[in-house]
């Protein structure tokens, strides 16, 4: 990650008395349970998160065919998988995919606020919300990328999709050179929630 966008160490501490705070506040005018958070948490941790777009991707890279039908229509595509119930629904709604090629690098952001596929690519980073990254990722690309340490060749053109309610953009990355004898299971192992924002690529076998 870019050191422009980093928080100060204490930042997760301090969130997360908040969010403690918050949680029995609400407990105590009974809208919620002491069970709830715990329950969207795992919910987010074991069944909607970054490892059901790597197995999205991983059956992209081994089948041009179905490539071909997440790029034209997303929600279908992956419905024809043995993913969990549930991921159009959840920030999953209007799900698109763009595919990288040797010409083409898409980046992923949200000018707005921090909208996100979160069944794909599980809930997301803070500096994915930060101002800085969404204005600058939107008008310099290229720049972001580069310190993001993912510098971009100028013959390569650089897409910039911007996520809403509407539309929830990821990226399918290009298939790692000398892949070719892993099976799609290896393959979901070298897919991270970075490459399928498109600040990264997916990593070497």
């Amino acid at each position: 990650m870019s050191e422009r966008f980093k928080y100060r160490d204490d930042r997760e501490a301090y969130s997360a008395a908040r969010v403690r705070a918050l949680e029995a506040l609400l407990i105590k005018k009974g809208i919620i349970t002491d069970r709830t958070v715990n329950t969207v948490l795992e919910f987010f941790e074991t069944k909607m998160g970054p490892f059901n777009g790597a197995k999205i991707v991983a059956r992209a890279w081994v089948d041009p065919a179905f490539k071909e039908r997440l790029v034209a229509d997303t929600p279908k595509a992956i419905a024809e998988l043995d993913l969990p119930d549930g991921m159009a629904g959840a920030e999953g709604e209007h799900m698109r995919a763009v595919a990288n090629a040797p010409g083409v690098h898409n980046l992923i952001i949200c000018t707005l606020c921090s909208c996100y596929p979160w069944p794909v690519l599980g809930l997301p980073p803070y500096w994915y919300k930060d101002p800085t990254f969404r204005s600058r990722a939107a008008r310099e690309p290229r720049a972001v990328l580069a310190e993001f340490g993912l510098p971009i060749s100028e013959d390569v053109e650089v897409k910039v999709w911007d996520s809403s309610a509407q539309i929830r953009w990821f990226v399918v990355p290009e298939r790692p050179s000398g892949t070719e004898g892993l099976s799609e299971t290896e393959l979901e192992a070298l897919v991270t929630p970075e490459a399928m924002m498109g600040v990264a690529v997916a990593k070497a076998a």
